[in-house]
């Protein structure tokens, strides 16, 4: 199948390559020159465990290519599946304006399309989106009528940044939101061979199911923060009282994401819960829940301020920065604001993350850090030793591999504050404090 793939970001790209590796015959398209040329050339514009690899592949075997021109990309494909970034506005909705400009370009190659394609929604987007927002621009910029002349789904994605591909290719479930039957047919096809229960449902449903798998992977990051804390207080190992907890397969559903630790970030849990409660907002519907929880999560980065405070030392090493070991999206981490309040606070700071090097970051994360957080780049350095050379107090920040050696590596008199309980051990005061635990 021909399938062009609009955006290529972390869920294009993935996506672009993945599809490729299944047999279709993919275009990769983004307004940035840098990402099309990296494609073009087999390289990957993200950092995520093997695409680099099947992209390389892919592109070797004629399979995948790439593109800045939407249209061109769209007039000839059997489904055009849109992945752009839906930002957050500072309101807490959602940056709609990159979306409907393609899906006027989309529209626009519709117009001159000689059949009848499937146009597929994989950007997270609010319930109602792609009826009232997407379907309208696609039927008036191009003449034609959504249902009869061409097709329309909603295909929310379920990739965890550092084991995207392996996501993509081992789903728990598909699930398609179709305007009809003939539609989600098509879509259904290429996701026919993908373990999983596939799950056909309307446009809004499929919509809303994203925002509420997201909405309740922060509620329990949230809630395992809080019961760690109050473990912590009673002196309760709370890894071992959530590891009983999710002994319970049939209530309590899942063990990921409870884990007592440090703040959730990224791209799309606090993007997602700020859109749900200006939803709700908007419905005049009261959410108490949901809204204490971006406020519960604040709490753990001041709690980590605090740790970093009360060990009296000057220089500081974060060991980790991205919001998830394996990444180096910036985009939301909680370690960067950490690092952000720790400088307010005059402290001589030092960062370490392998993954976030400047020279290979492209497109939002390098936009972010050039805009955001120029003054941060310059107290990172290229090698961990240096950083533990340098600080009295090191933080660990994510979970990376190479951290997991840092009890054996720190000298007499050096305080770790682990986030993240990479060592998988106990707090020892005054020289190994977890966060909360």
């Amino acid at each position: 199948m021909r399938i062009s793939v609009i955006g290529l970001g972390y869920v294009g790209t993935v996506a672009s390559g993945c599809l490729a590796r299944m047999g279709h015959d993919v275009v990769g398209v983004d307004i940035e020159p840098r990402k099309v040329e990296l494609i073009a050339q087999g390289r990957s514009p993200i950092v995520e465990p093997e695409i680099g690899e099947i992209l390389r592949q892919q592109v070797e075997a004629g399979h995948l290519h790439a593109t800045t021109d939407v249209t061109a990309a769209v007039r000839h494909a059997d489904i055009a599946m849109i992945c752009v970034g839906t930002p957050a506005k500072p309101s807490g909705g959602l940056e709609l304006g990159y979306l409907k400009r393609v899906c006027e370009q989309v529209g626009e190659a519709l117009r001159e399309h000689p059949g009848a394609p499937i146009v597929v929604v994989r950007s997270t987007v609010l319930p109602g989106t792609t009826r009232e927002v997407v379907i309208p621009i696609l039927e008036k910029v191009s003449g034609l009528h959504a249902g009869a002349d061409f097709g329309v789904c909603m295909n929310p994605e379920f990739l965890r940044e550092g084991s995207a591909v392996s996501d993509f290719h081992n789903p728990q479930m598909t699930v398609i939101g179709e305007l009809n039957r003939a539609s989600g047919d098509v879509l259904a096809s290429t996701c026919a061979d993908l373990p999983g229960e596939i799950v056909r449902t309307e446009l809004e449903t499929a919509e809303m199911v994203k925002y509420t798998c997201n909405a309740w992977h922060a509620v329990k990051i949230g809630f395992a923060n809080e019961t760690g804390t109050l473990c912590k207080a009673y002196g309760v190992d709370s890894h071992r009282v959530m590891d009983i907890v999710c002994m319970d397969r049939k209530l309590n559903v899942s063990a990921a994401y409870m884990r007592p630790g440090f703040a959730f970030g990224g791209y799309c849990l606090p993007k997602d819960l700020r859109a749900l409660l200006s939803a709700g907002r908007r419905a005049e519907v009261a959410t108490p829940i949901l809204s204490a929880v971006l406020p519960s999560n604040d709490l753990q980065i001041e709690r980590a301020v605090d740790a970093v405070v009360a060990t009296g030392n000057h220089k500081v090493g974060i060991l980790g920065i991205s919001f998830k070991a394996g990444t180096d999206d910036l985009r939301g981490s909680p370690v960067v604001e950490l690092a952000e309040r720790l400088l307010g606070k005059g402290f001589d700071l030092r960062v370490y993350d392998a993954n976030v090097n400047l020279a290979r970051v492209n497109g939002a994360n390098r936009n972010y850090i050039v805009e955001r957080i120029p003054h941060l780049s310059r107290f990172m350095v290229d090698d961990m030793h240096e950083l533990l050379e340098h600080a009295e107090t090191v933080v660990v920040g994510n979970a990376a591999p190479e951290f997991a050696e840092l009890p054996h590596l720190t000298r007499d008199g050096q305080v770790v504050i682990d986030l993240v309980r990479v060592g998988g051990q106990r707090a020892v005061a005054g020289v190994y404090e977890g966060l909360c635990w």
